[in-house]
C-alpha cells in the first residue's frame, strides 16, 4: 500500500503518522525528549534529541503500519524558537524554544525601537519572550560572540528536515511566527531586521509549505528505515498543519486546542491585525491564506505540573478527571492563574506567574485539579473574547488536542464559552498535525493534487458537546472571579 509520512515535532515529543493516500491513518509512533532549564526562566532543547526521537518514532510508526512504501514526507513543528547553526551548518548549542523567558525584559526595548503598532502591522504580532526576534535581541545584549558565529537559524522542524535532506530553508508559516516576517508580503521583514541591527545573512530562504525542499539522503534514510530519494516537503508550523489535517482552510470555522499550550486558531482569507498586539496574525500553510492565533503558554503543561507536584504521577489523567468532577463548579472559591511561564494572549506579560488564590483547609487534591482545569478554560475564553474584539467571529469551533480528549474538560470548556464544541469521529484526532504534515508531503510529491483533494480526507465533526444551561451560569460567576485576579496581582508580579 502506498503511504505518506507526517512528522510532527512537538514540545514534549515527536509524533509520526503513516497516512494512506486514501486518507486513513495506518500507523503511529512517538518518542519524548526533555525541556532543559539550565537557569530559572530558560527553556532549551538539544536538537540532536529531536533527531534521535524522530528516528525511533518513524521506525515505530512504519512497523505499526506494516512497512508500506512511502511516497512523500512532510513536517509540522513547534513554533517561534530557533535551532542555531554556525557557518559550517554545525549546531551552536541548544535550541532556545518558545517557552523561554530570558528575553522578557527586552520586549519594551524592541517596541520602542520599532514601534508596537508598526510591528503589529508588518509582523502581525507584538514581540514576545521565546520568539526569534526577542531571542536574537538577547544575544545582542548578553551573548554577542555567539551571534557573530551564527550562519543560519532554523525553526525546529526545519532542523530535522535539514538532517534528512541537507537543505537549509524554512516555510512562510514558521517564519511568520518569528516576529521578523512581513506576513502580508510573505517575506522577511528586512526593514525591521535592519532597525534592530541583525545580520541579514542568517535568515534562511523561505519556501511554500507544500513545496519540495530536498529529497531523503541515503544515510538518514538508512537510520529511519526508508528508501533514499523520497521527496520531502518544506512543511509548516504545528498550528497550520493541524488546521490542514482538520480541513480548516476557509474562513468560518476555527479551532480550540489544548495541548502543552493552548491555542485558538481562526482561518483568514486576508490578514486581520490586532493593533494592541494581543493576538498573532500569521501565514497559513496555503499560499494566500492567513490565520489569527491566540496562544496561552501553559495548558496541558500546567496540568502535568500539578500532577507531579501533588505526587499524583501514578494517578491516570482519567482518575484526575474523576477527582475534579466530584468538586463543585468554582472549586469552592479556589482560583488558579495558569501563567507558569508567563503568558501571551491576551496579557502579553512574561512576568505573569501561576497562582492559587483562595486556599482553605477544606481544599484537597480534587479542588486543586479542578481549579487548574477551570483556570485554563477561563484563559481560553479570554482569548476568544479578544478575537471577537477584532470583529472576527466563528460559526463553529472544533475541539482539538489531547486535553480536549477528556469529556470532562471538553464539557467544561463548552460551558465556559457557552458554545458547542465539535469533535471528529477519528479516534486519533489528536494526531491531526501529523496528518496535516503528511498531506503537505503528499502534495509536494505529486501524490495529492492539492489542498482541495486533501479536504476530502478531513474528519466529520459529528460529535457535538453542547453547553449545559444549568452549569453556564455557575461558570459565569467563577469566570468573573478569575478575571479580577490578574489585574490585582500584576504589579506584584
Amino acid at each position: 500500500m502506498s503511504a505518506l509520512l507526517g512528522i510532527d515535532l512537538g514540545t514534549s515529543s515527536v509524533k509520526v503518522v503513516v497516512y494512506s493516500t486514501a486518507g486513513k491513518i495506518l500507523g503511529l509512533g512517538s518518542a519524548e525528549y526533555p525541556i532543559l532549564t539550565p537557569h530559572p526562566g530558560w527553556a532549551e532543547q538539544d536538537p540532536e534529541h529531536w533527531w534521535s526521537a524522530t528516528v525511533h518514532a518513524v521506525r515505530s510508526a512504519l512497523n505499526a503500519a506494516g512497512q508500506p512504501e512511502i511516497f512523500g514526507i512532510g513536517f509540522s513543528g513547534q513554533m517561534h524558537g530557533p535551532a542555531i547553526l554556525d557557518k559550517q551548518n554545525r549546531l551552536l548549542g541548544n535550541a532556545i524554544i518558545w517557552a523561554d523567558q530570558r528575553s522578557g525584559s527586552l520586549l519594551a526595548e524592541i517596541e520602542s525601537l520599532v514601534g508596537k503598532k508598526r510591528l503589529a502591522e508588518i509582523c502581525g504580532t507584538a514581540p514576545a519572550a521565546g520568539f526569534l526576534i526577542a531571542t536574537l535581541r538577547w544575544f545582542q545584549r548578553h551573548d554577542p560572540a555567539r551571534l557573530d558565529k551564527i550562519g543560519t537559524i532554523l525553526l525546529p522542524k526545519d532542523y530535522v528536515r535539514f538532517k534528512i535532506t541537507g537543505e537549509v530553508a524554512t516555510d512562510a508559516s514558521d517564519a511568520a511566527a518569528t516576529g521578523l516576517f512581513d506576513v502580508a508580503g510573505r517575506t522577511w521583514a528586512w526593514e525591521i531586521i535592519e532597525i534592530l541591527g541583525l545580520p541579514r545573512t542568517i535568515f534562511p530562504q523561505v519556501r511554500d509549505s507544500a513545496e519540495v525542499c530536498g529529497k531523503l539522503l541515503p544515510d538518514p534514510a538508512a537510520e529511519l528505515g526508508l528508501k533514499p530519494g523520497i521527496p520531502v516537503a518544506a512543511g509548516s508550523a504545528d498550528q497550520p498543519a493541524q488546521a490542514v489535517g482538520n480541513g480548516l482552510i476557509e474562513a468560518g470555522q476555527g479551532s480550540v486546542t489544548l495541548g502543552t499550550g493552548g491555542q485558538v486558531f481562526v482561518p483568514l482569507a486576508a490578514p486581520v491585525f490586532d493593533s494592541q498586539g494581543r493576538l498573532h496574525t500569521f501565514c497559513h500553510a496555503l499560499p494566500s491564506r492567513w490565520y489569527l492565533l491566540g496562544a496561552m503558554l501553559s495548558a496541558g503543561m500546567a496540568l502535568r505540573w500539578a500532577r507531579q507536584v501533588l505526587r499524583c504521577d501514578q494517578v491516570s489523567y482519567r482518575e484526575l478527571d474523576q477527582m475534579a468532577e466530584a468538586v463543585p463548579i468554582g472549586a469552592e472559591g479556589l482560583v488558579f492563574l495558569p501563567y507558569l511561564v508567563g503568558e501571551r494572549s491576551p496579557l502579553m506579560d512574561p512576568e505573569a506567574r501561576g497562582t492559587f488564590a483562595g486556599l482553605t483547609l477544606r481544599h484537597d487534591t480534587g479542588h486543586l485539579i479542578r481549579a487548574v482545569l477551570e483556570g485554563i478554560s477561563f484563559a481560553m475564553r479570554q482569548i476568544i473574547e479578544t478575537i471577537e474584539e477584532t470583529r472576527v467571529c466563528m460559526d463553529q469551533w472544533v475541539a482539538s488536542g489531547n486535553g480536549l480528549g477528556s469529556p470532562l474538560w471538553r464539557q467544561m470548556l463548552a460551558d465556559t464559552l457557552n458554545r458547542p464544541l465539535l469533535r471528529g469521529e477519528d479516534a486519533n484526532s489528536a494526531e491531526r498535525a501529523g496528518v496535516g504534515a503528511a498531506i503537505l508531503g503528499g502534495i509536494a510529491a505529486g501524490v495529492l493534487s492539492g489542498f482541495k483533494e486533501a479536504q476530502a480526507f478531513a474528519p466529520r465533526f459529528d460529535e457535538v458537546t453542547q453547553p449545559d444551561p444549568a452549569r453556564v451560569e455557575a461558570y459565569e460567576r467563577a469566570y468573573a472571579r478569575f478575571k479580577e485576579l490578574y489585574p490585582r496581582l500584576k504589579g506584584w508580579f
